[in-house]
C-alpha cells in the first residue's frame, strides 16, 4: 500500500510538470533576455491572483543557476500589495522555454513560454501543465490592439477558453 501511495504522489507531481496537447515550448531561449519585469496584460482566473491588479513578475538569477521569482499585485478590496516569491529551474534543455517553478516547498508547476518575442523580449505567451492557465506578459503596462488580437487568436487556436480572459488594470 505505502509503495502504491508513492506511485501516485509521484504520477500526481510529474503531471504538473507536462505540457498541454498541441502546445510546445519556444527553442532558442535566452534566459539572460528573460530576466527582469514583466506586467501581466491577460490571464485565465485563478484563486491566487484572483482580484489583483497591476500585476507583475520579476525574473532575477540565482546563485544555483536558477530564478527568482517575485510575483506582485495590488488588490483593490484590500487595499494592499500581494506579493509572492518563488523559484524556477529548467526542467531539461537551458534554450528551451520549459522550466518548472515553485511557490511551495518541494511541489513545482510547469511554467512553459510557448510563444516569444526572441529579438528584442518584449511579449511573452505562457501556460503551465494544463490550459486552464495561460498568461500574455510584456515589457510595458499597455500593448498594442494587434498583440492582443494575435495573443487570442493563438490562444483559441491551441484550445484555451479565451472568453474567460481577464484584463487586468495596469496604472
Amino acid at each position: 500500500m505505502r509503495l502504491l501511495s508513492i506511485i501516485f504522489l509521484c504520477a500526481a507531481l510529474s503531471g504538473c510538470l507536462s505540457i498541454p496537447q498541441n502546445v510546445a515550448p519556444v527553442d532558442g531561449f535566452e534566459l539572460n533576455k528573460y530576466l527582469g519585469k514583466w506586467y501581466e496584460i491577460a490571464r485565465l482566473d485563478h484563486s491566487f491572483e484572483r482580484g489583483l491588479d497591476n500585476v507583475t513578475a520579476e525574473y532575477f538569477l540565482r546563485d544555483d543557476g536558477g530564478v527568482r521569482v517575485i510575483n506582485k499585485g495590488f488588490s483593490t478590496t484590500e487595499n494592499k500589495w500581494k506579493e509572492a516569491e518563488g523559484k524556477a529551474y529548467f526542467v531539461s534543455d537551458p534554450q528551451q522555454g520549459f522550466l518548472k517553478v515553485s511557490f511551495f516547498g518541494p511541489f513545482y508547476g510547469a511554467y512553459i513560454v510557448f510563444e516569444l518575442d526572441k529579438e528584442d523580449y518584449q511579449y511573452t505567451f505562457v501556460t503551465s501543465y494544463d490550459k486552464s492557465y495561460l498568461w500574455l506578459l510584456a515589457r510595458t503596462p499597455v500593448v498594442s490592439e494587434e498583440l492582443r488580437d494575435r495573443f487570442m487568436q493563438r490562444a483559441a487556436e491551441l484550445g484555451f477558453a479565451t472568453d474567460k480572459l481577464i484584463f487586468p488594470k495596469q496604472d
